[in-house]
């Protein structure tokens, strides 16, 4: 048998760090990354044989369980027709029309190959309808690996960001101004001294790349009401959220309308995919309707079209997302109070089918200045007891967790069971 230590290390010969995405490298977790052979409802498969109940669902995708048998049947359906054509295909207006039924902010839809490519067009777009530069982000919140993404924050909004990755242009990075989560006072202030030069906001609405955060009580709202005075188009990043933390994704959760909505993951059912809409005023000035340029050759691609609209047609399902959010409330409060009892300081968050665990005695996480206080030695070690208990979490304490509608009462009271070994070794 071939062990994933093994794999790993014929996969460094060709593979940059032996990883085609870095967080699956296992960096800082002091073991060797697991190698999946195969994955059925809640659970993973290692090459080894060994079965994990898994807390990543592809970063999100696997909202019904992997290997969902209608999502397969509906690729299977089309398979033999071909796998891309580059023309137009009658199933990407299916999908079309469903998106934007289900998001109403979103009057018309772009389909793209990644989320990446969807928040860099949905950039390029705003830049191109306002005829401005600068770009607001928020410290923590993560867009893909663009250019004018990849920003470390400036000490305020006049002063320039620097690059956050070789590679980057500096010049590039003085057009992005990178603020801190949950602040609304730093928004007002910022948008107060350049709001007529900022071309949008661009924002995860539940931050999932410094763990699991919320919004808090009128943050969303001052993007919005800023957004609105000074002409700036407000692009909610829900490549993590839509369709997760509600069916509507968070904007319908917490009532706030963008301009623009990106997408990914779910709505490619777990293919490579993505997608970016919105106002018909705005998305009307996109090629070949407008002079902004966007293209993709594998865009809309019929097997990822055909994946999507059976799993998006699954969440209609009256009471799914209640469903998934009481399976997550009641995994973090066992865990909170496991980890009370084992008197390990640790803090959940969720939002929806989203969750965090922090090892933290603070009460609360709002940005990433409070995400990165909290103590990764202690992450490092339950994160490797829990593997060995057999339950497979995300490999990063700055990644949120995601529920699916397959994981079962004994698949949460296994984990339960589990923590509660780890927790007492900790």
């Amino acid at each position: 048998m071939t062990t994933s230590a093994e794999l790993f290390d014929l996969a460094s010969r060709h593979i940059p760090g032996g990883v085609n995405s870095p967080v699956r490298a296992f960096k800082g977790l002091h073991r060797p990354p697991v190698f999946m052979e195969r994955a059925q409802g809640a659970f993973l498969f290692d090459v080894e044989g060994n079965r994990y109940v898994d807390y990543v669902g592809s970063w999100g995708p696997m909202i019904t369980g992997h290997a969902d048998q209608d999502v397969l049947a509906a690729v299977r359906a089309r398979l033999d027709n071909g796998l891309s054509f580059g023309t137009p295909t009658a199933v990407e207006t299916t999908m079309a029309d469903l998106i934007c039924e289900m998001i109403p902010s979103m009057d018309m839809v772009r389909m793209t190959s990644s989320g990446t490519e969807a928040t860099m067009s949905a950039i390029r777009l705003a830049r191109g309808t306002t005829g401005r530069d600068k770009i607001v982000k928020f410290e923590g919140n993560y867009h893909g690996h663009s250019d004018s993404l990849l920003v470390k924050a400036g000490s305020g909004a006049l002063t320039h960001g620097e690059p956050s990755s070789p590679g980057v242009p500096a010049s590039l990075a003085e057009h992005t101004i990178t603020l801190s989560f949950n602040d609304p006072e730093g928004v007002e202030a910022c948008f107060s001294e350049i709001g007529d030069q900022i071309a949008c906001i661009i924002v995860e609405p539940v931050a999932g790349n410094m763990n699991c955060i919320p919004p808090q009580p009128g943050f969303l709202e001052t993007l919005r009401r800023v957004c609105n005075e000074y002409g700036s188009v407000l692009i909610f990043d829900e490549v993590m959220t839509g369709f997760r933390v509600a069916l509507g994704g968070a904007q319908a959760h917490y009532g706030i309308v963008p301009d623009l909505t990106c997408l990914g993951k779910i709505v490619g059912g777990g293919m490579p995919v993505g997608a970016f809409g919105g106002k018909r005023e705005i998305m009307q000035n996109i090629s070949p309707l407008g002079p902004v340029y966007q293209a993709g050759t594998l865009s809309g691609n019929p097997l990822a079209m055909a994946a999507g609209v059976a799993l998006l047609t699954k969440l209609q399902v009256p009471g799914f997302h209640d469903a998934l959010s009481q399976r997550v409330n009641t995994l973090c409060t066992g865990l909170q109070e496991r980890a009370n009892a084992a008197r390990v300081p640790m803090m959940t968050q969720s939002a929806g089918g989203m969750f965090g665990l922090f090892f933290t005695s603070q009460s609360r996480v709002d940005n990433f200045a409070q995400a990165t206080a909290c103590n990764p030695d202690a992450f490092r070690r339950f994160f490797g007891a829990m593997l060995d208990h057999g339950v497979y979490l995300a490999p990063s304490a700055y990644e949120a967790g995601f529920m699916s509608s397959a994981h079962t009462p004994e698949d949460i009271q296994f984990t339960l069971d589990a923590a509660e070994k780890a927790f007492a070794v900790m």
